[in-house]
């Protein structure tokens, strides 16, 4: 799907992996979650890094199985002077966690309360540095934002499918972006 999208040339994918929430599952489906998502890290970073892609990971990192961090920082490091797509693996994230981890640091920097803007608040944020969402895709049939990127989605279009991601390929991509190239995007003007 990546080589797909960065034929596109889309300069900005980010993947809703694993949320803050998802520790409430059962242990042995927490762990099979980790190990498969170092096991793709582990399997997809030459190809990425040889397309040019560059990856980050937005979320809590700290929490992480260590051979998880140690797979992700491995892969951070390795592109980080990549200047093709940016791919952003959202594991172990929350919207909600997310704007309050960001103002738990503002507090701590001591930041004064007329200091902060919009601009400032996003710098706090897992994804400081990058720009806004465009385009947010829903898949499996599921008509909500489960926690996903709530301030960064506040003037995203929305695409929904019945598809399941495991089955979200270049046939449905297609549909997605045809739909949003139809629409008229007014961020909140006429």
């Amino acid at each position: 799907m990546l080589e797909y999208l960065n034929d596109y040339q889309i300069k900005y994918v980010t993947v809703y992996t694993f949320s803050t929430e998802n520790w409430n599952r059962p242990e042995d489906e927490v762990k099979g979650l980790f190990r498969l998502s170092e096991e793709r890290i582990v399997k997809d970073l030459p190809r990425f890094h040889k397309r040019g892609v560059r990856f980050r990971h937005l979320g809590r990192f700290q929490e992480l199985p260590q051979s998880l961090q140690l797979a992700i920082n491995r892969a951070v490091e390795l592109t980080k002077n990549n200047t093709g797509m940016t791919f952003s693996l959202a594991f172990n994230y929350g919207g909600r966690t997310e704007i309050l981890d960001a103002v738990r640091r503002i507090i701590a920097e001591g930041i004064p309360p007329e200091k902060l803007d919009e601009k400032l608040f996003n710098s706090y944020l897992y994804t400081a540095g990058l720009p806004d969402v465009d385009l947010l895709i829903r898949t499996g049939d599921e008509l909500r934002l489960s926690n996903f990127l709530l301030w960064q989605a506040a003037y995203s279009e929305y695409y929904f499918t019945k598809v399941l991601w495991p089955d979200f390929d270049s046939k449905e991509i297609d549909q997605a972006l045809l739909s949003y190239s139809q629409r008229q995007r007014r961020f909140g003007g006429l």
